[in-house]
């Protein structure tokens, strides 16, 4: 039985170089692409995917927030997310969202492989390089904290990531199909409970917690 995976990654280069490594394993076929986790969501519904192997870092809908939304909503679907990050902050989100692999981006073809077939299985697979304070880490925040970014809506999940990107409350309604009365409600309602009253603190916020990559 082969496995159908989804591929889900901003940069072409990028993605066609991980697409020719996924063709090259036995089994695997990449049923679609994204180049963000909105664009995934309708695909997911389309190709059903036994697999999805995802960014963090992406436009309009990180692969965070996409995790979410697809461990909710399609919940035998596995999620692989893809990362430059070896951080606690991040692997802990990515799992916290359902993730059921991390894989770091300078990984091995092997190990990517091995990731695929250890989630299909329904095994949860990290990276080696992911050290071992970062996985204990995890599992005392799992056992009794909450992420402060946890306390948002994923609709001000969404928010945020737009406003972190720059855009106007004007093109964020546009992209949303919600009122600008709206956008700016969600705004203050961030503000409020984040407990941060400028943009830029939200900016800030958003890059602190992988929401948004950093500008290099």
């Amino acid at each position: 039985m082969s496995i159908q995976v989804l591929l889900v990654e901003d940069h072409t280069l990028v993605r066609a170089g991980i697409r020719s490594l996924l063709r090259s394993f036995h089994g695997v076929e990449v049923v679609a692409e994204a180049g963000n986790g909105r664009e995934a969501l309708p695909l997911i519904e389309t190709y059903h995917p036994d697999v999805v192997v995802m960014d963090v870092a992406m436009p309009e809908m990180n692969g965070l927030e996409a995790t979410k939304r697809i461990t909710k909503d399609f919940p035998r679907v596995r999620v692989i997310v893809l990362s430059m990050h070896a951080s606690e902050e991040y692997v802990w989100q990515a799992l916290q969202a359902g993730a059921c692999g991390y894989l770091l981006k300078d990984a091995s073809a092997e190990e990517l492989e091995i990731a695929l077939r250890a989630v299909i299985k329904g095994e949860t697979y990290l990276s080696p390089a992911i050290s071992k304070h970062v996985v204990s880490a995890y599992i005392r925040r799992v056992s009794g904290e909450t992420g402060s970014v946890e306390v948002l809506t994923p609709r001000q999940r969404e928010v945020l990531q737009l406003i972190a990107e720059g855009h106007s409350t004007k093109e964020i309604a546009q992209k949303l199909d919600i009122g600008i009365k709206t956008v700016e409600t969600h705004r203050a309602q961030l503000m409020e409970r984040l407990d941060i009253h400028d943009l830029a603190g939200l900016v800030r916020y958003a890059i602190r917690n992988g929401i948004v990559r950093p500008e290099t």
